[in-house]
């Protein structure tokens, strides 16, 4: 009886509400990668619940656990087009410290969350904040190695 349980496990395929374990890599258009788990603990979420974006979730879709695959994610699927309406110009001297180009530091929303922005450039009055994800307006490669699919528990 266990052996057919765990033939049938391993038929799940990724779907909305299971719960996948995978390994991934991202890349940008000229192969520099910038983030990995195959070095790590594999990622784990629930297919739906935000974590990833929908773009990536497309992606993998139908996915068992064993398969592997490279998935091309343009702006519109992955973080969006680069807004400037994101880039926003703040005083300086409302910086209490050391600010330099490149640095990522977090801002605090009137809803009392936390937004990073990248400081883009400082002159004498006023300093740019880029508000839009670090990727947003990147074309990415996106590979996985699924290693589980399994049905969500509800907790």
């Amino acid at each position: 009886m266990s052996a057919t349980s765990e033939v049938s496990m391993s038929e799940h395929r990724i779907a909305d509400n299971m719960e996948v374990s995978l390994h991934f890599r991202l890349r940008l258009e000229d192969g520099t990668e910038v983030d990995s788990t195959f070095d790590k603990t594999p990622a784990t979420f629930q297919v739906g619940d935000g974590n990833l974006p929908p773009g990536f979730e497309r992606s993998i879709m139908g996915m068992a656990a064993g398969e592997t695959g490279s998935f091309t994610i343009t702006p519109e699927h992955a973080f969006g087009q680069h807004n400037p309406q994101n880039v926003q110009t703040v005083a300086r001297k409302s910086f209490d410290e050391e600010i330099e180009v490149g640095m990522v530091m977090s801002f605090a929303e009137p809803s009392g969350s936390e937004l990073p922005g990248i400081i883009r450039e400082i002159d004498e009055r006023d300093v740019k904040v880029d508000f839009n994800h670090p990727l947003a307006g990147r074309t990415l490669t996106f590979e996985v190695e699924v290693l589980s699919v399994a049905p969500a528990t509800t907790h």
